[in-house]
């Protein structure tokens, strides 16, 4: 199944950047105009200079945008700014953090190179789809650079820890880099190099299957660069560098794994009265308007309902806040809805409740669809449901033709991750947010040894 191999990692080097949280960056995924703009201030050395942000057009990816970054690139290593390390090893990786509600826990993998293999195989398995407009820009960029800058996030099962439990006995006494994120997030990484605990974690994955949780836009451009190398060299041998990835593997059992959910802001055209969409939406739901106190006590007690609500038979619960009213309901979906109204779709789908909001109440809404809403702008989505609230009431204020209203979800479960992937499936845009994310610049996969 998986094959894993340590490698040469090319990293900041202490000696020149004595302030690493000034060079390293969240996943270029998720760095919007304007946190590309600080970041770029931060630090001449700043990651963002090399990574690059999704921040840009199809006209502006240009050959003198890679190469200015590969240019770069270079240039840092010549400098001593970047080092390449002189043994191979996995990168253990730990990070302290703090759930939204206060809860502090600690999350551990490590950093591995992973040789690739097509999602056919059955060895590395997604759960969402991918966009050749991103593979495009990311694809241009790895080949200019000949490096990977940004792991991939994947999971496997370890239910008794075996493999981080290995790593921390084999890891040096003092860290690599001791970060913390602008998240308040504390990452540390360790270069771990004994032989013998290198060879133990590489057997373990002998028998395992991995399961991308954050980064399939890069896990297919990865593949799209060996294809590519084939082109031009005709063959790519197994331990060649175009045959690997890098990942950050996690065990799905880890105690200090989460995911969060992914609220929804939707704008519905025109302006609609809380009454009548709880009238469309009462044939499928149960409604009860939640009354207590002030906005953010709304949020609380509707939250702990919805937990009530997966401890309960895991009913179905969603919280929907109508700013424009100051109103918020608890809609528990009635038994046998999604099997009767979707039951095209396979159970492992219709269990999802970003699927049941999908077919169940976006395509019901008046005047909205999946489809125009995708297309029109007409939704949004945030892991901050305080950050939602605000934007929605804001919005509500403005007084526009659309009227705001805004879905509360619970977050999808690891295990529906894992049946939803090993079932071929694919999940609904924005289904899963990993939390915390990888930092990039910790450990750089150079494809070139």
């Amino acid at each position: 199944m998986a094959v894993i191999a340590p490698f040469r990692a090319v990293r900041y080097n202490p000696a020149k950047i004595h302030a690493i949280e000034e060079v390293v960056t969240p996943p270029y995924d998720v760095i919007d105009a304007q946190v590309q703009a600080a970041l770029s201030t931060k630090n001449p050395y700043n990651m963002i200079r090399l990574d690059l942000s999704k921040n840009v057009k199809s006209g502006e990816m240009t050959s003198e945008r890679y190469a200015g970054a590969a240019e770069l690139f270079g240039r840092w290593q010549a400098e001593g700014v970047l080092l390449r390390e002189e043994r191979p090893a996995f990168y253990f990786y730990e990070i302290d953090y703090r759930r939204p509600g206060g809860q502090t826990l600690t999350r551990r993998g490590f950093l591995s190179r992973v040789r690739l293999a097509e999602f056919s195989e059955g060895i590395v398995k997604p759960h969402e789809k991918t966009f050749a407009g991103v593979t495009s820009d990311r694809l241009k960029l790895l080949d200019a650079c000949q490096a990977q800058f940004s792991p991939i996030f994947s999971l496997y099962s370890d239910p008794r820890g075996e493999v981080v439990n290995r790593l921390a006995q084999g890891r040096p006494d003092a860290p690599l880099y001791l970060v913390t994120d602008s998240d308040g997030c504390q990452h540390r990484l360790w270069a771990v190099t004994d032989p013998a605990v290198l060879a133990a974690v590489g057997d373990y994955f002998r028998d395992k299957a991995l399961y991308i949780a954050d980064g399939h836009h890069r896990y297919t451009t990865a593949l799209q660069y060996r294809a590519l190398a084939r082109e031009r060299e005709g063959r790519v041998e197994p331990e060649s560098p175009a045959n690997h990835t890098m990942m950050y593997l996690c065990g799905m059992e880890d105690p200090g794994l989460s995911v969060l959910p992914t609220h929804r802001l939707l704008r519905l055209p025109g302006a609609k009265a809380g009454a009548d969409l709880l009238a469309v939406l009462a044939e499928s739901f149960e409604v009860e308007e939640i009354t207590t106190g002030s906005r953010e006590s709304l949020l609380i007690e509707t939250f702990s309902r919805m937990a009530e609500g997966q401890e309960q038979g895991k009913k179905t619960r969603f919280g929907m806040y109508h700013p424009g009213e100051d109103r918020c309901f608890l809609l528990t979906m009635r038994n046998g809805v999604m099997d009767r109204e979707a039951g095209h779709q396979p159970q492992a789908l219709r269990e999802l409740d970003v699927v049941v909001l999908s077919d169940l109440i976006i395509d019901r809404l008046p005047d909205l669809d999946k489809s125009r809403c995708v297309q029109g702008d007409l939704i949004d989505y945030y892991s901050d449901a305080d950050e939602a609230l605000d934007v929605a009431i804001k919005e509500a204020r403005q007084g526009s033709e659309l009227t705001p209203v805004l879905f509360l979800m619970n977050a999808t479960r690891v295990d529906q991750v894992r049946r939803v992937a090993d079932e071929n499936l694919v999940m609904p845009h924005k289904s899963t947010f990993f939390y915390p994310k990888i930092l990039t610049g910790l450990a750089i996969n150079p494809l070139a040894d």
